[in-house]
């Protein structure tokens, strides 16, 4: 579910267990959503950044932080923060030489991939969400362009190390196929060429991408593409462009200078925003909204239209998402089957009302509103007319 809706979703179901439905003609509790004037936002000199999508999280693989280190590593001569104290760089000291590694440009390379485990994000190289690798995600040019790491540190490494490695013996190979996942190592000496029948082969398995979600190895430390932060703002400016009640405000996904204002009872609105700083107000035509769900959305003191949310590729796809409350006896649309907790020998059946309420009569449902509408003419649709209705979440409210 998009974010918004999602949390508009958790709120509601908190005010409806404090509050119960009010009776008619009974004033709103004071957990009711309040309809609020619309005021934008003009961030006069704020630049909105998100580093946590840039920067993966420091993590080592048994899930715990990189410590600092009084100096620097005798055998991965790490230094600052490590995922390493002096005891466990000694350790891969003494695994690597029990590898007997007899070309000198392949020990390296080996070295580079043991010690990838000292690194302050090996969490993210050995991608330690499921079972722990001996080989870090190397770097592949073929999937890496798209990085958030800097451009220096997504060289086709995979490549390197097969054209290194691939004709070396190693004893206790961390190429082994049935390592992948597993935290042992052989006892036998092999050459990559001896398990892996080629280049392709062999990064299909320890090669991958570098993306919002993860980092790859290259053989150096993990560096990331960084934007020198905007200066702090010294204040930010408010500009009154409507008076009007609305719960939600979403952006035209063409871009233009046009939102989606939606109103409690249900309907939603195009408008045109000003220009900054013209003194102008929103425009749009009241009488004709467009989209009127007024029909299918019960409004009442804590229930109504919620959220709006548009598909990113809208354009071509005409998919617009709306959370609302609405009432099975009113509406034909709001069905669904009714249950509760079986673990304690619920029925809905036997249930009474609740002020008058059946049970599972208030239902909040997430539902899509699709159209066929070419990307030539999305911008120009006035009056969204759906081709397509369906209800993809319900829950009722007992």
């Amino acid at each position: 579910i998009w974010p918004p809706l999602a949390s508009r979703l958790r709120n509601h179901a908190r005010a409806r267990a404090r509050h119960p439905r009010p009776r008619t003609g009974q004033r709103p509790t004071m957990g009711s959503p309040r309809s609020l004037p619309v005021l934008l936002l003009l961030l006069c000199c704020l630049s909105w950044q998100q580093p946590w999508l840039l920067n993966a999280l420091p993590l080592c693989t048994d899930s715990r932080a990189p410590a600092p280190l009084n100096g620097t590593l005798g055998f991965c001569s790490y230094s600052g923060s490590s995922c390493c104290d002096v005891a466990a760089d000694a350790a891969l000291k003494k695994l690597f030489e029990a590898m007997r590694v007899s070309d000198a440009a392949c020990a390296a390379v080996v070295k580079s991939l043991l010690c990838a485990k000292c690194s302050p994000f090996s969490a993210e190289l050995f991608n330690s969400s499921s079972k722990i690798r001996m080989v870090p995600l190397l770097c592949n040019y073929t999937s890496s362009r798209g990085s958030a790491q800097s451009k220096d540190s997504t060289q086709d490494y995979c490549k390197l190390v097969w054209e290194t490695c691939k004709n070396v013996t190693i004893s206790n190979s961390p190429f082994q196929p049935s390592l992948q996942g597993s935290g042992r190592l052989p006892s036998s000496a092999s050459k990559l060429t001896d398990v892996w029948q080629s280049e392709n082969d062999f990064c299909t398995s320890f090669g991958g991408s570098s993306d919002d979600n993860s980092v790859c190895f290259s053989g150096n430390a993990v560096s990331f593409n960084t934007t020198k932060p905007s200066p702090s703002p010294k204040g930010v400016c408010l500009e009154r462009i409507g008076n009007g009640s609305y719960l939600n405000m979403a952006p035209h996904p063409d871009g233009s200078n046009r939102v989606f204002l939606s109103n409690q009872a249900g309907k939603i609105w195009l408008a045109n925003v000003p220009e900054q700083g013209s003194g102008g107000t929103l425009q749009f035509d009241e009488v004709n909204p467009f989209l009127d769900l007024t029909d299918e959305v019960h409004l009442d003191s804590e229930f109504g239209l919620m959220g709006i949310a548009f598909h990113p590729k809208f354009a071509t796809n005409g998919r617009l998402f709306v959370s609302y409350n609405c009432d099975r006896t009113q509406s034909p649309n709001c069905a669904g089957r009714c249950s509760c907790n079986s673990d304690v020998d619920c029925d809905p059946s036997k249930l009474g009302t609740d002020n008058g309420a059946q049970p599972c009569q208030y239902q909040v449902v997430v539902s899509e509103y699709s159209a066929k509408v070419s990307s030539s003419n999305v911008s120009a649709v006035r009056i969204w007319i759906p081709t397509s209705t369906q209800i993809l979440i319900s829950m009722f409210f007992a």
